[in-house]
Order: C-alpha cells, then structure tokens, then sequence
C-alpha cells in the first residue's frame, strides 16, 4: 500500500521501497489550464549549476540518462524515471516543479498528485488540490534530496511569479527580451517570433513512451517519438540535414560549421521559451543580437559564471528601480521544508493539516499566515515546581492550524537543529521553539557549586526539530578530554558527552581582590564524536 505523504513530511525512499529505478508522475489539472512540468537537477547549494540538468520537454534527458522525462502516460499528466545510482555526485536535489503557462492560478486546479512506483508498485504519493495553493503561478511539487541518504520531501510551495521567480529561486538570473534589428528572412524560414514559454504549436500526435515500472502494460518496443513533440517545428521547405541539438540555455547558440545555401536552411527549433530568429541576410554588416531565451545570452535561469559578471538585464536597458526593486533582497525564502530560516534572525515553520504543532516561547511570533491557533501550554503543577527549583522553566503556546509561523525573540540568532533519534542537551534561556514530537525533560549536571543556578539543563530527544537562539555567532567544538568551557556560555552539547563541574580555585578566594572571574567551569569528557555549543557572550 502506497504511503501518503502531506505538505511538509519528508521520509528515506530506502523506507519506502529498496528499488533505486523509479517512476515519478505528475497528475495536474484545472479547467482551460495549460501546465509545463520540469525537474531541476540543483547542487550541494541548491543552485541550478550546470543547465543539462534542467530536464523539460525541449531536454527529455540528463547526460548520463539518470534523469528522462517520459511524457503523459498510465493516467499521469508528465512522469519521468530516475536511476538514483546512475546521479552524479554534484547533483544534490531534484526538484519537480509545474508551472502555468498562460493565464490562471494554482488555485483553479482540481485534485492531482505526484507519486512514486518502484517495481510495478506505487510506494508513496503527495496529493494536492487548489485549495493548498492560492495567486502562485509555478509551484514546487516534490523533492528527491541527498542527505546522508536518498529522501523524499513533498513540498507543494510556490510563486506568484511563476518561471520567472522559480528560476530566480535556483540561481538563475532573469533578463528582459531584446528586439532583434529587422533583417530580411531567409528563403523558406518563418517570420514570425514564437512567444515565450509556449508549447511547440500544433504538436503531431505523441506515442507514449515505456511504461516501466508502471502498473499498465508497456508497449513491446517504444515507438520514436516525432520531432514535433520534442518542440521543434516542422520545415516546409525540402527535408534539411537535422537540426542541431538545443544548447543549454545561457550558452551562445552553435552555428553549423558550413551554412548551407539560404533557400535550404530551416527554421531554428523553438527551445523552452526561445523566440523563433529570423535568419540574417548574408554576409551581414554586423551580426545581430543573440535572442534572450534559451540558447541566447543572458536566458532565464543561466546561473552567475565566476568567469563573467553578473548581468540581470540586457546591456542599455533601463535599470529596476523602485520600492520593489530596493527591496527584493529582503523577500521571503520559500524553500518548501517544515522549517525554513529566513534570514540569521528569523524562522519560519510550515503547519499543515495533520502535522505535528510546535511549541514556541511565548510572545516569540512575530507573524503568520492562513489559519494558526495560539493557545496556552502549561507545563502543570509539578512541571513548575521542577523548573523553579532548576532555573530550566519555559513559558511556551502551542500553534496548531494549517499556514506559516515566523518566529524571532529580541534579534537574537536563530538556529533550527534537525534531531534523527538523537539527543542535545540545550539551557532553556536558549531555546525558541521546537516540534512538539520531541521529547524533553530537565537533566541534572554532575558536580556542585555552578553560579546562576545553573546545575540543570534540557534534554531533548527523539524525531524533529529545534530551534536555538545564540547571542552573536557561536562556534562548535569537538569534545576531548581537556575541553572546559563557562558554564555561563555554553549553549548545548551532545547527550552522551559526561560533564562535570569543574573548580579551578576555592570558592571563598572570590571575594578577596584579584579573583579572574573563571573559578567553577564546565568540562566535557567523550567519545570522538560529541561536541559542545558555545557563544560569545555570557548569561
């Protein structure tokens, strides 16, 4: 039975099926809707970095072939089979994204999902619906992220600005369309420019590709799928030589190292939103512009070359200004996780329906969007004699719903620490918020004599996430058998790390002159492996 998935939830594809060939399908629909959907292969920074791996109809397949869009099949509105073995190793995510093409908004689609088959069986599906989506106009459906492992996260986040903001969101850099100087067509070339991010016009009828790995039947040997279906035009002049293989946009487009007679030539194949060029006259003056989709200078998504500086738009044309233009840098960064930093001094968490609530200190929301309830979390009678006793008392709510929370406190640094089974001892007066899956309790620390009655600490342990708050930028030790540090400036630790209290000098020596301040610290003793937490800055 397949595994259903919700917004936000996230699991090892080793947990769901041992099988590394997968089929991956995309059902998407809405009434007069017209969707492109892609995979962007993105590296260990989430950048589209090297543009053979934006995988689209124009581009069925990665290099190696670890990536191929297979087309509509077995009930699917796009699928695509993935070798996870066969990746290479800078290739970090694939994320498969749908966007409108035309007018609409995702909020007009009717039910759809995207699933996964492994070995003829379907082992996990994300369904959605437009009541998820609201003006976003290109969303993220789901991810395949390397993290130790292979893992799925099913993310169904957007932009309101469709392609143009997804491939902002992957490093691209977005430039406005130039009008080529008028230059007289070649014999039997077409005139007019194809509009941008349009499907090739009047596709002739596309066989579907193998079904592997599908529950229907595959054909017993895949018919070649025409030209027209892969976005190139039909000549009507005599049949020429095949046309050259689209360039990966941002790169110049390769002329034939012969051209060939002007009556003979065919018009160039339209790419993934690169405008049909009439061909040049012979022996032209001065070439004209290269054209700015795909395949031309400066395209949507061309990721920034170290060689060459950074162009946002054509070169002569009039600058972005304007409060939209100042402010961009500061915009929201939706990278489709349960818990997403926005910037150092601020987070935000994504509730959906039947997620897990998070407990957060009180008064530490600074925003939120949809429907989040606050409500009171006690921590009952006995849980507050224990934190007044141990100085380790959190004044916590509890938000539930479906939308996003940003949380902040005081412009501290945040810093969300995913837990996998596994335990950190943290203070409160450090933590901000966490899942409400994890478990805490209060931990006694060995040893007697610590200022600020700071003899406990929290444990949390178990599945989630939390969120620590440091004053200033903390650095991250390993422990070894001399590390001593203040028990003041310690901000957490791993759990299987012994600590002591340690004292340097007698306490009654303090209150003659000359004390340094530094008499009782903490040291952690442990295995290779453990590790402590401190800031720059005492409590």
């Amino acid at each position: 039975m397949a595994r259903e998935f919700q917004r936000g939830h996230k699991a090892r594809i080793s947990d769901l099926t041992a099988g590394t060939d997968l089929y991956v399908g995309v059902q998407i629909s809405g009434p007069g809707l017209t969707f492109d959907i892609s995979c962007f292969g993105l590296d260990a920074d989430e950048r589209l970095s090297d543009d053979r791996y934006f995988i689209f109809y124009n581009q069925p397949k990665s290099p190696e072939e670890s990536i191929q869009l297979l087309g509509a099949q077995a009930g699917d509105t796009e699928s695509f089979r993935v070798t996870l073995e066969r990746i290479p190793p800078q290739i970090q995510k694939l994320s498969f994204t749908a966007t409108l093409d035309g007018t609409g908004q995702m909020s007009q689609i009717g039910p759809g999902y995207l699933r996964i088959v492994a070995g003829g069986e379907e082992v996990a599906r994300y369904p959605f619906d437009g009541s998820e989506f609201s003006t976003e106009r290109a969303v993220m459906l789901g991810d395949f992220y390397l993290k130790d492992v292979w893992r799925f996260a099913a993310v169904g986040q957007g932009f309101d600005g469709g392609l143009d903001a997804l491939l902002k969101n992957f490093g691209g850099e977005v430039a406005e369309e130039e009008t080529p100087e008028p230059a007289q067509p070649a014999a039997g070339a077409g005139t007019g420019a194809v509009p941008g991010f349009a499907p090739p016009a009047a596709p002739a009828p596309t066989p579907e590709p193998p079904a592997f790995g599908v529950p229907a039947a595959p054909p017993a040997h895949p018919a070649p799928q025409p030209a027209a279906a892969q976005g190139f035009a039909p000549p009507s002049a005599p049949t020429p030589p095949p046309a050259p293989a689209p360039a990966p946009y941002g790169q110049p487009v390769q002329q034939p190292p012969h051209p060939q007679e002007p009556d003979r030539t065919a018009p160039p194949p339209p790419g993934y939103g690169r405008p049909q060029i009439p061909h040049p006259a012979p022996a032209p003056q001065s070439p004209p512009p290269p054209p700015p989709g795909y395949g031309g200078q400066a395209p949507y998504g061309t990721p920034r070359s170290a060689s060459e500086p950074p162009q946002t738009v054509p070169q002569g044309a009039p600058q972005p200004a304007g409060v939209g233009a100042a402010l961009q840098k500061f915009r929201e960064t939706p990278t489709g996780q349960r818990w997403t930093q926005q910037n150092d001094k601020l987070v935000r968490v994504d509730l959906g329906l039947g997620d897990q609530p998070v407990l957060a200190r009180q008064g530490s929301m600074v925003l939120y969007q949809g429907k989040v309830d606050f409500s009171y979390k006690g921590a009952g009678f006995a849980g507050r004699i224990v934190g007044n006793a141990t100085g380790q008392e959190l004044q916590l709510m509890r938000c539930t719903g479906n939308g996003q929370v940003f949380f902040a406190d005081s412009s501290t640094m945040l810093h969300p620490v995913e837990l996998q089974g596994d335990a950190v001892c943290v203070s409160a007066e450090n933590v901000l918020a966490f899942d409400e899956s994890l478990q805490c309790e209060v931990r006694r620390i060995e040893g007697h004599g610590i200022p600020g009655g700071a003899l406990f600490t929290m444990q949390f342990q178990g599945t989630g996430t939390i969120v620590l708050k440091t004053h200033g930028t903390p650095v991250v030790l390993p422990v070894t058998p001399t590390t001593f540090a203040d028990c003041n400036a310690v901000v957490a630790w791993s759990a299987a790390a012994q600590v002591i209290v340690s004292s340097q000098v007698r306490m009654r020596r303090n209150s003659y002159p000359g004390d340094t301040g530094e008499s009782v610290n903490l040291q952690f003793r442990g295995a290779p492996g453990n590790f402590i937490v401190v800031q720059p800055y005492e409590i």
